[in-house]
């Protein structure tokens, strides 16, 4: 099928949100390595006094990525929002039910332009990472027989600096483009549904994302100020005591959330079953969503810590 000129002319603004989700995945990885060598510098100072001391630097150290691509990716898509909704009759024709799809599809370019950056931040940084990573340890601890991240080996300067450009700037922009594609497909979706426009109740998925915040406040103030850390083995104890507690208040509000945004009941006319929806089925779904995350945290830290007995038998043999 041949694109219109009104089809020309609505591509033309996908481009900004995907410039702006690009800038702002750049923004959220860079914002996350700085903070990184700067908390790594205090940490390692602060573990010559006490394991707590360090545990509390380096926790919130790694806070301030989560809060920041979350916060920053809520800003500017909700300012995007708004000025698209602001302006929607004059580019995109008027307040109709195609007008609304089609507004939130070239919004869509936000999580585009952020899982682009993330693609060269993952990808060329995982590389150097591995690569880095692999020939310290092979030349330092098989030929060499060094510790990990001995300071007399000097491949760990390399290996270092791949992890902060890898695990840190790369993850921040990985877990910004993941959340901003999310939250757009949500919003897509939800447009197909003339009850969801006519209510306003779009901003559904982002009044997740904002409970969510709140909750990570909640449970940060938990493992920094409540529980102690006084020996290695409190470090895991703490995070996972986080994690379930975490999980624990979402619940609540993803009812909360469903039951405040949306309708109590509307449609999606384009697919069959989806007539008649009720909005607690949104809860069941994220909520589902939710403890699934936490089970398969549970697992695979069960599985892989040195206390299964597998693990500890591969230790033994090694």
């Amino acid at each position: 099928m041949l694109f219109t000129v009104e089809d020309h002319f609505w591509q033309f603004y996908t481009t900004g949100p995907f410039l702006l989700g690009a800038i702002t995945s750049v923004l959220s990885g860079y914002i996350g390595m700085q903070i990184a060598v700067r908390a790594n510098i205090r940490t390692a100072k602060q573990a010559t006094m006490s394991l707590e001391a360090a545990f509390k630097v380096a926790f919130k150290g790694g806070m301030v990525l989560g809060f920041v691509l979350i916060g920053l990716g809520l800003l500017t898509l909700h300012i995007l929002i708004l000025v698209y909704s602001a302006n929607q009759k004059s580019w995109f024709g008027g307040h109709r039910q195609r007008d609304y799809i089609r507004m939130y599809e070239a919004i869509t370019g936000y999580g585009l332009g952020g899982s682009t950056v993330a693609l060269f931040g993952r990808v060329g940084g995982g590389i150097y990472t591995k690569a880095a990573d692999v020939g310290a340890d092979l030349v330092g601890k098989v030929v060499e027989g060094l510790d990990e991240d001995d300071i007399k080996n000097p491949g760990v300067i390399a290996d270092n600096v791949g992890d902060n450009v890898g695990d840190i700037a790369g993850m921040g922009s990985d877990l910004f483009g993941s959340f901003a594609e999310a939250t757009c497909a949500c919003l897509v979706i939800s447009t197909t549904s003339p009850d969801l426009v006519a209510s306003k109740a779009l901003y559904y998925p982002l009044v997740i994302s904002a409970f969510g915040i709140i909750v990570g406040i909640v449970t940060s103030f938990l493992a920094t100020h409540v529980l102690s850390v006084d020996e290695a083995s409190q470090v895991e104890r703490s995070l996972k005591t986080q994690l379930i507690v975490s999980t624990l208040i979402m619940t609540p509000l993803l009812y909360l959330a469903a039951i405040w945004c949306l309708p109590a009941k509307f449609n999606f006319p384009a697919v069959e079953e989806g007539r008649n929806v009720v909005n607690w089925y949104a809860f069941v779904c994220t909520a589902i969503g939710l403890w699934s995350g936490l089970a398969i945290g549970l697992f695979t830290e069960y599985y892989t810590s040195t206390n299964y007995a597998p693990v500890q038998k591969l230790a033994s043999a090694c």
